[in-house]
């Protein structure tokens, strides 16, 4: 039957026997048909980042549009993981609901005056592991939000310390179309790991088919993980030596505050979430959400680029045996390979080692793309010397880039140079 017969179908009148209740029932049967979904193992890079991050045991805020599937996805994740949910709406709480209620005893003077906890952490201390997922975070007042202070962070509520296998995950709506919104206080967003919650048309599309993507729980090699700490630690370490003004750096906008931005609390996230990913083998897009979520875009991709620049080979080790040399396979970091291979021969300029790096880009010319290697080749083509020869290697990139006129125009120059110089 068609959608066009079923609309032009007229309406049964219902039998004289069947009551409202029975009516009801079957419009719960319809609904129990309509949420009746499944979930398949798919590519989503904003639930793998907050899986990892929830495994990580960091405390998760997500921004992003109403109606966007935050509450959803915190939902299906928990689902996934197996762990029960507790939702708390912060902006409809008092501070005391999370600082705890004082409770004055038989003898406070004695025993002094215990802070209640609510029932919700209670129960969550019972189970001994959980979700608690704190939605509304931008409409809670600034009062609500210092009194989160200590449940984000030192996870106790009131005199309860909420077990170790309870996670932490928040969400929030962008001011501007929050209800009553705040801008979160610097404190309390510096305690977060900041992930924007955008929709995917495919996983929306699939989803209201049924078909949910599943959130799981990255999968870390135990053979992998000491040499992830110590990647991480002289990832954040170096580049925090090089970079020493990035160590804190409070936002001067109240916007900006009330996001990620870097302090010694947030590059010890950054850490964690980098020896995770590492551990885990995820994506660079998904630890680009991450460390961007810890410490802002900017200190996040700086980072990035310099724990790409720790991945280079040595270009001494690739000058030594030139004919085995290993380059990187990503387009960027193999061009910067090769700059390092110049600028080395450009440090120590010898006979050998500029014939060696002639044979270095000739290797990448046979693994890679010819147009990567303009830029270095015009580069050690102008280290040459007159006195020097020109190799064998060198003749066989002139072909492919031209590079033969290049130098013999830095022979000219050489001479050009001596002659004014005797002068």
């Amino acid at each position: 039957m068609t959608v066009r017969t079923l609309l032009a179908t007229p309406t049964q009148t219902p039998a004289p026997h069947e009551s409202p209740a029975s009516r009801l029932a079957v419009a719960g049967d319809l609904l129990a048909l309509l949420r009746c979904t499944t979930t398949e193992p798919r590519p989503d890079e904003q639930l793998e980042a907050l899986t990892l991050a929830v495994a990580a045991d960091l405390p998760v805020l997500l921004w992003g549009e109403p109606g966007i599937g935050k509450t959803a996805a915190l939902n299906q994740l928990a689902d996934s993981l197996g762990l029960p949910l507790t939702t708390v709406i912060a902006s409809v709480h008092e501070p005391s609901d999370f600082s705890g209620l004082p409770i004055v005893g038989e003898d406070p003077a004695v025993q002094g005056v215990p802070m209640a906890p609510p029932q919700w952490a209670v129960e969550l201390v019972a189970a001994g592991r959980g979700l608690l997922f704190l939605d509304e975070l931008s409409t809670a007042t600034p009062a609500v939000q210092a009194a989160l202070l200590r449940v984000v962070l030192e996870r106790r509520v009131g005199s309860l310390q909420l077990p170790p296998g309870v996670r932490i995950v928040a969400a929030a709506n962008p001011r501007a179309s929050a209800a009553d919104g705040w801008e979160l206080s610097p404190p309390l967003a510096n305690r977060f790991v900041h992930l924007y919650w955008v929709h995917d048309r495919d996983v929306v599309v699939r989803g209201l088919g049924g078909v949910w993507p599943r959130a799981t729980l990255p999968s870390l090699d135990p053979d992998r993980l000491a040499d992830a700490v110590a990647l991480a630690r002289r990832a954040v370490c170096g580049f925090l030596e090089a970079r020493p003004t990035l160590i804190h750096r409070l936002p001067n906008s109240e916007t900006r505050r009330g996001g990620a931005w870097p302090s010694p609390r947030s590059w010890e996230a950054a850490l964690t979430l980098l020896a995770f990913g590492t551990a885990a083998g995820v994506s660079r897009e998904v630890l680009a959400l991450l460390v961007r979520g810890a410490v802002g875009d900017g200190p996040g991709l700086e980072l990035l680029a310099h724990l790409d620049r720790m991945d280079l080979p040595n270009p001494e080790d690739l000058l030594a045996q030139p004919p085995r040399a290993e380059l990187p396979e990503r387009g960027d970091l193999r061009q910067a390979a090769l700059e390092a291979v110049v600028a080395a021969v450009g440090a120590r300029p010898e006979q050998a080692r500029w014939d060696a790096a002639w044979t270095v880009l000739v290797r990448a010319l046979e693994t890679g793309a010819p147009d990567l290697l303009v830029a270095p080749a015009t580069a050690l083509a102008g280290l040459r010397r007159d006195t020097w020869e020109v190799p064998a290697a060198m003749e066989r990139l002139a072909d492919v880039i031209g590079i033969a006129r290049t130098a013999d125009r830095s022979v000219d120059r050489v001479r050009a140079a001596a002659k004014g110089a005797r002068r």
